[in-house]
């Protein structure tokens, strides 16, 4: 219809899903205009703007990025019709604690269609996704690569990480790692690095950016498989040929309240039920009853993370410092993680509260995340915070610092403590085994 007022939407997010559910669903819809993004999660993506290279020539100059707090103002003060909630790992109820504030207010709540999101390749998709941040996705991301490339003989893997895109947008819209000087050129924050590292170690190609149709026809162009390597507990990108979703019996019913992990629950094709050595038999039974209730064609695949030390007797009677990872902790909402689990498994004296040497932003974190242990969460969210985190560790007046990152925080941050890395692997148990699967669907 002519002269048709267009919908005036919100679109409220973390700098990841929203972009991307923009860049798919709404850049090009001139029956829509997005009037704003809001953000939470991550520091310092707030006060920032979605750039004109990215949003299209309906948005010459860009879309503004406001804090989440503000949402309310921003519905009245703008005639907002409808708000999209596009972010990862909150629970089904704080969900509709928000859409009874966006209704409230006077606009209308929307979550967008998966499937208008979900971009088609060329080239095969194998997708690792999870029901919560810290289920074990990194590790068996690991483990589908080395089969890929040692058992099926792939010699081109690629990988594609959810985004991460902390500092220039319109630079960031396409990122190619390869190697460590790709890390440095790109300024990577610690929580990048722990995820492309990996990658880069075992000679794979990993990208990540703000575009993901244009990562995903770069990617194409080398690739023989493509591995999408899913961020928080979001949905892929991309629509994948195998679906793997990963779940945590240390957190059971976890896979049944928080958005959207439910809805990656209930679309895989292989549930790995991982943490099975370390986590209460009844609560393995409650998670695998809970998958085949809601998704009883999925295969169940048991699995474990043992961890490893370079040398364990060196934690033995010990009061150490653990740092364990930083979203793991705050919007994973786990009060431990690998670290806690190599102190105590190797004989630690006491693990000490971090939160009396913490300064700045990561005394800022334990503020807004009180349900966080004591345990120190790797965050690194740019410079500043690096050094917050640095000078934290190094205050406390601990004998050995654990530290169970997944990458070498030691190449970032200038620990003065003596120290020991945790390393952790994916560790099938039994039968059906994933390697198996994988083969029969692209052997």
């Amino acid at each position: 219809m002519p002269n048709q007022k267009r919908q005036r939407v919100l679109i409220m997010g973390a700098a990841g899903r929203d972009f991307h559910d923009f860049n798919t669903a709404l850049r090009h819809n001139d029956q829509v205009e997005v009037v704003a993004f809001t953000a939470t999660q991550i520091p310092n993506i707030d006060g920032r703007r979605y750039p004109p290279e990215l949003s299209g020539p309906l948005y010459p100059e860009g879309i503004p990025i406001y804090p989440e707090d503000q949402l309310e103002d921003l519905i009245r003060q703008h005639q907002i019709d409808d708000v999209y909630f596009s972010y990862s790992d909150v629970s089904h109820e704080y969900v509709m604690h928000l859409a009874s504030r966006v209704l409230a207010a006077g606009a209308g709540f929307r979550l967008m269609n998966p499937r208008l999101t979900m971009l088609k390749s060329s080239k095969p998709i194998v997708s690792i996704c999870a029901v919560r941040t810290g289920c074990g996705k990194s590790q068996t991301s690991r483990y589908v690569l080395e089969v890929l490339q040692k058992e099926l003989g792939f010699k081109n893997v690629v990988a594609v990480r959810h985004p991460m895109p902390y500092g220039n947008l319109a630079a960031q819209a396409v990122q190619r790692f390869a190697t460590y000087e790709d890390m440095d050129r790109h300024d990577c924050t610690i929580e990048e690095r722990e995820e492309y590292e990996p990658y880069v170690e075992r000679g794979a190609v990993i990208y990540a950016g703000v575009d993901y149709e244009a990562i995903l026809r770069e990617a194409e162009k080398e690739a023989d498989i493509i591995i999408w390597d899913g961020g928080n507990n979001d949905l892929p990108f991309y629509l994948s040929d195998f679906h793997i979703v990963v779940t945590d019996p240390h957190r059971p019913g976890h896979e049944l309240r928080y958005h959207p992990g439910e809805t990656n629950l209930r679309l895989a094709a292989a549930v790995i039920l991982n943490k099975v050595d370390t986590a209460d038999f009844q609560n393995v039974l409650t998670v695998q009853d809970n998958i085949r209730s809601v998704n009883p064609d999925a295969t169940v695949i048991q699995a474990a993370s043992p961890i490893f030390v370079d040398d364990p007797a060196a934690i033995r009677g010990k009061r150490v410092l653990v740092v364990e990872d930083g979203p793991t902790l705050t919007h994973g909402e786990m009060a431990y993680g690998a670290g806690v689990v190599a102190a105590q498994k190797f004989g630690a004296a006491e693990i000490l509260d971090p939160r009396p040497f913490a300064v700045r932003s990561i005394a800022a974190t334990y503020q807004k995340y009180p349900g966080t242990g004591t345990v120190l969460p790797a965050m690194g969210y740019g410079g500043d915070q690096i050094a917050d985190l640095e000078e934290t560790i190094n205050r406390s007046d601990a004998e050995l610092v654990i530290i169970a990152t997944p990458i070498d925080l030691g190449k970032i941050v200038n620990i003065k403590l003596p120290s020991q890395r945790v390393r952790y692997e994916y560790q099938g148990i039994g039968q059906p085994a994933l390697a198996d699967l994988l083969k029969e669907r692209f052997g």
